[in-house]
């Protein structure tokens, strides 16, 4: 074994166009967890308030352009720097299994952390999902799509039959709200933690259906790294305009499906997705149609002081994302200024967005300053297992080796 030891990539050798897309996706997170608070405690058979119009358009964008496209687009971006991450390791000599492990393992406390403060937490997802691509790591490109694309076509099959498997979780969760208006601040974590195990850990459609999804989204950012896909953008940008058109097509498709399923069930009581559902290829169609699109604009060279600004908070994606939950924690929760349900719809996006700006702002000035987002210094520094500096002011950052992911 080699005695060179593995670092951290620079910030000046990472991939500019992967850390605009996390900052992308960062906001749709933050939108649509924001937007959970707005029916997060209506519960049994409370019905939920008739939309007005505003909020039937708010609602419609949000669904179109962010929903469940955001976690997934950041899924497909693991799998991309899972690559880098292993194939840098390897060069050094390491063991990638036993260092991508004790990461994860990491990755799993940080998690842990995270769920004490919000209850839709992504990272133990992707601690658990990074542990199971271990079993896929010295897959070559090819070999890896195409089990990308056997998975996506039984993915409807295994909706639909995990939908029949039965499940009280939602009703556990119900019992759980009480700790959430709670103002006590051990009541509000113990609601989120519990909230994650029953809504998350143990229900069947999350604990298979998305979980299923990410491993999709996965193997599709791990082949792409291996083709070099998006540090040879320029050079790939005729296969980024297919993609997107494409992936167009597949969802106009699939929105035409959709409503003529939706007549043929309230005419003729026929139910066209009885055994094969495809909901969620709508959701990876319209991911890759938004991430190819937001690639043509940026290897057209437009918006550039967009994607600077989408960069910049893409560098920090795991401290900023802990940040939101914290902030929505104390603003929404009992513990809090405990405003729970009870604000108009597009308070909710408008308090996003807010948190959001602030952080574009915040993370551009901290990183004149520090080579790291701080929990990515801390997660950093238990996985090499040594001190990095975290000022720029200290020793340069290294720059020998392997790692442009944040989450």
């Amino acid at each position: 074994m080699t005695t060179e030891t593995i670092q951290p990539i620079a910030q000046s050798k990472r991939t500019a166009i992967v850390d605009m897309l996390r900052g992308w996706a960062l906001l749709g997170v933050c939108l649509m967890n924001y937007v959970d608070y707005s029916f997060f405690d209506i519960v049994g058979n409370q019905p939920r308030p008739k939309p007005d119009i505003l909020t039937s358009i708010l609602q419609g964008l949000g669904s179109i352009i962010f929903q469940a496209k955001s976690w997934t687009m950041l899924s497909m971006l693991f799998g991309y720097g899972f690559a880098v991450l292993l194939k840098n390791v390897q060069k050094k000599g390491y063991n990638p299994v036993l260092f991508f492990t004790k990461r994860m393992l990491w990755l799993f406390v940080i998690a842990f952390i995270n769920c004490c403060f919000w209850w839709g937490d992504i990272l133990k997802d992707y601690a658990f999902m990074g542990l199971v691509m271990l079993l896929f790591y010295k897959l070559k490109p090819k070999p890896a799509f195409i089990l990308c694309i056997v998975l996506l076509l039984l993915l409807p099959a295994v909706v639909v039959l995990v939908g029949k498997i039965p499940s009280t979780s939602f009703k556990e969760y119900e019992k759980l709200v009480p700790l959430y208006h709670s103002s006590s601040f051990i009541n509000n974590v113990k609601f989120h933690l519990l909230a994650t195990w029953y809504r998350e850990v143990i229900s069947p459609s999350y604990l298979y259906n998305v979980h299923l999804v990410q491993l999709i989204c996965f193997l599709a950012g791990f082949a792409a790294e291996g083709i070099g896909f998006f540090e040879n953008l320029a050079a790939n940008k005729k296969y980024v305009k297919r993609i997107f058109w494409w992936s167009l097509a597949v969802a106009l498709i699939l929105v035409g499906v959709f409503i003529a399923s939706s007549v043929l069930s309230s005419k003729f009581k026929i139910d066209i997705f009885k055994y094969y559902a495809p909901f969620y290829w709508f959701i990876l169609a319209s991911m890759l149609m938004i991430t190819t699109g937001l690639c043509w604009l940026y290897v057209s060279g437009k918006l550039k002081g967009f994607f600077r600004a989408m960069e910049r908070i893409g560098k920090m994606t795991l401290t900023n994302y802990m940040i939101q939950n914290v902030i929505s924690f104390f603003v929404f929760g009992g513990v809090g200024l405990a405003l729970g349900s009870k604000m108009p719809y597009w308070f909710y996006l408008a308090l996003g967005l807010a948190v959001y700006l602030s952080q574009v702002f915040i993370s551009a000035w901290w990183l004149k300053h520090y080579n790291y987002g701080p929990v990515e210094w801390i997660w950093r520094q238990l996985s090499y297992w040594k001190r990095l500096p975290l000022k720029r002011s200290d020793v340069k950052a290294p720059e020998e080796a392997g790692e442009k992911f944040a989450l």
